[in-house]
């Protein structure tokens, strides 16, 4: 398969300030890549950029060849916060794509409704967000960027709100739910060992300006259980990368506290 998507020479300055330089890789279809770094290297930004919600100062992202000019139904966004409709029902909220997209007939609904089982949420399909849990709700979030049947999903630190046993087993859902689709994935994370979990490579970005310091592949059997997570070669891959950024995670800690 070829590349799904290309990223070539992103730059992003917010005035005098540069968040982005020289950001160059592919990704291709059907691969799911991670994107670690310290706090303030422009991760959230670079997705943004992907998601065409941001614009780049220079360079281009394209998707099957195309350049990204704005949002697309091709590309699904599960953002860090779930931002759920609190008055619409799990059902609705994972709607609202298609919705907008003027595709609300009966095939669009059963989809949506398959997508609610597959992220383990058959039954709670009338339940608001205020009844479910924070685990519960980011699969809500899932679903919904799913239903748009998306060529690309982008994730933005999806798991951060939650805690640890929690983030845990959500890994495992996600991993599983994306073997049945096997979508592309683009993962922003702080924590070095999800990153290595869940993905075929992990792109290592050096602090301020963000850019890429160095490729990871990850080769490690699919499928994974957490189990992986306690073999030598998982925590030999999780030490070379801590490696790779201790200097800056160290240099941006200390610069926020200042």
């Amino acid at each position: 398969m070829g590349d799904k998507l290309t990223v070539a020479r992103i730059g992003k300055n917010f005035g005098t300030l540069e968040a982005l330089r020289g950001i160059d890789f592919s990704i291709a279809a059907g691969a799911f890549v991670s994107i670690v770094g310290p706090s303030g290297c422009g991760k959230t930004t670079f997705l943004r950029i992907v998601a065409g919600l941001e614009p780049a100062s220079t360079g281009e992202v394209r998707i099957d060849g195309r350049r990204v000019t704005g949002p697309g139904a091709d590309r699904g966004f599960v953002f860090q916060q779930d931002s759920l409709l609190p008055w619409r029902t799990v059902l609705a909220n994972a709607f609202i794509g298609p919705e907008i997209a003027g595709k609300t007939g009966e095939p669009e609904r059963r989809r949506t409704l398959e997508l609610l089982r597959l992220v383990g949420l058959g039954g709670f399909e009338n339940y608001v967000p205020k009844q479910l849990s924070g685990g519960m709700r980011q699969r809500v979030n899932l679903a919904r960027a799913l239903a748009i049947d998306p060529d690309i999903l982008l994730m933005d630190e999806p798991f951060s709100a939650l805690d640890a046993q929690s983030r845990e087993i959500m890994q495992t859902e996600l991993l599983r739910i994306w073997e049945k689709g096997r979508k592309t994935a683009l993962f922003v994370t702080h924590q070095i060992d999800e990153a290595v979990f869940l993905s075929d490579r992990v792109l290592v970005f050096a602090r301020r300006p963000g850019r890429v310091q160095e490729q990871v592949e990850i080769d490690l059997p699919r499928p994974r259980t957490l189990a992986v997570k306690r073999t030598p070669e998982f925590v030999a891959y999780v030490d070379r990368i801590w490696k790779l950024i201790e200097n800056d995670v160290r240099e941006s800690v200390l610069h926020e506290h200042v």
